[in-house]
């Protein structure tokens, strides 16, 4: 079967702000395993800056048998835009989406869109397998596992499948199918890469732990020194960003990827930086500093919050005191740190959220980054913010983390915008920090930044 697989384009807030965007990383794997029995495409739309007109040319040129989709949450009515255009060129090619949010808002996302077909759950390698082969055989689908579908006007649901346990067995991802030249990281060009799947934490915010299982599954060394070896040698990719929620999850594993890199430098093999992130409690000095060694030149950890009460009610498994270790060890290892903080929690106040934007100003990382308390489906968040009435709105393209999404008892909406501007203007003008940034040489890239934050800002005003 022809196979086009889509990531739509949509206003997203990196493009607009750093100008740049990631390879479309869950299209590339779905590809890898298609292809052997299936012709496959990807487009990816946000990167390529396409239409509908352009999209409506591939379709054209392709005329593909399936269709399929991956979007986020404020991304949804993007994708049902995609699946809309596929319907119109030829009502009979299959629909499909996958993703976090459909994972958690399947019946709810065929609702939505008519024009959609299936919806693909969790991890989609070997279900997409199988619903191709369902489709080209045109046989029932209600044996595929981790599913939900349309059938004589109901929506049904298969049960769920397990999880990939040996990760190493999944091909790497289809990235000759992908414009690897428009992915870049300053002037190198940038890839990025899914060393391991699941998370044993459990905080309110986050989906991971339910979309991807809470038992954590890793890559071995080898395997995914191999890929990094590939994206090298046949892409020119020089710049690497490791998605995994927590890459330092394993020290073991860490140290024995840092140590074959540090073989590959050594040796005159490849030589790729890259970034990862780390939680808290599971960076020491002496990873750091292999990390460094390695290649690593910037580590992001999730501080959230200046006030204990609130790092316990969202789950974080740590202390204000184990933040402020880790940063300090990452920062006294030669590595940048990038802190994420978020406010507008629920129960959260006033005073709190200033107490978190002095605790960013204290801890002084390399960079930092403010967001809103979004509630995104499939998390605990959402289920609390439901439960209490606390939800403003429901639509989707709102949920970016820049926007309140919750009524926060003793803080309007306007007080929350502002409130997030102030934590901006207050870590980054800060004199000391301007100065240390003027003099590192990093300021092109607060400078566009902030630039670009701006544009978009004003762009959600009009």
């Amino acid at each position: 079967m022809k196979v086009m697989l889509v990531q739509p384009n949509s206003a997203s807030i990196v493009k607009i702000v750093l100008g740049t965007t990631s390879p479309p990383l869950g299209l590339a794997y779905l590809a890898s395993v298609l292809r052997p029995e299936h012709e496959v495409r990807i487009i990816d739309g946000l990167t390529l800056d396409y239409g509908a007109e352009e999209l409506k040319r591939e379709l054209k040129r392709y005329e593909p048998d399936v269709v399929g989709i991956t979007a986020t949450t404020p991304t949804i009515y993007d994708a049902y835009e995609v699946a809309a255009l596929a319907k119109e060129f030829n009502p009979d090619i299959k629909t499909v989406i996958g993703g976090p949010h459909v994972t958690f808002t399947a019946k709810e996302t065929l609702e939505e869109c008519p024009a959609l077909d299936v919806v693909v759950r969790n991890e989609g390698e070997l279900t997409a397998k199988e619903l191709l082969n369902c489709f080209e055989k045109n046989v029932p689908l209600k044996n595929v596992r981790g599913i939900t579908f349309r059938q004589n006007g109901e929506i049904k649901a298969t049960e769920s499948r397990p999880f990939i346990n040996n990760l190493d067995e999944i091909p790497f991802p289809a990235y000759d199918l992908l414009p690897m030249d428009k992915y870049k990281f300053g002037s190198h060009r940038y890839g990025v890469m899914m060393t391991s799947r699941g998370c044993p934490f459990d905080c309110i915010f986050c989906a991971s732990s339910t979309l991807c299982g809470k038992i954590w599954r890793a890559r071995s060394a080898e395997n995914v020194i191999e890929e990094l070896r590939k994206l090298n040698t046949e892409f020119g990719v020089k710049e690497i960003e490791f998605m995994d929620d927590t890459f330092t999850l394993s020290r073991r594993r860490a140290e024995k990827i840092c140590d074959l890199l540090i073989n590959e430098r050594n040796e005159g093999g490849m030589d790729i930086s890259w970034s990862c992130s780390a939680h808290a409690n599971t960076i020491n000095r002496e990873l750091a500093e292999k990390l460094k060694r390695a290649g690593c030149h910037d580590i992001y950890i999730g501080a959230e919050s200046g006030s204990q009460k609130v790092l316990d009610f969202i789950g974080k498994s740590t202390t204000l005191e184990r933040v402020s270790k880790a940063v300090k060890t990452v920062k006294q290892s030669g590595l940048n740190v990038l802190t994420s903080f978020i406010i507008g929690v629920p129960g959260e106040t006033v005073r709190m959220i200033k107490d978190t934007i002095k605790f960013a100003e204290k801890l002084n990382p390399t960079y930092a980054q403010f967001t809103i308390c979004t509630p995104y489906p499939g998390t605990r968040l959402f289920a609390i913010a439901k439960e209490k009435g606390l939800l403003i709105t429901k639509d989707w393209r709102r949920y970016t983390t820049v926007e309140p999404i919750m009524n926060i008892p003793g803080i309007s909406a306007e007080q929350l915008r502002k409130l997030l501007n102030r934590a901006y203007i207050s870590f980054y003008l800060r004199p000391r920090y301007v100065l240390s940034e003027l003099l590192s040489g990093r300021f092109f890239i607060i400078k566009k930044a902030i630039s670009g934050a701006l544009d978009y800002y004003r762009a959600l005003k009009d």
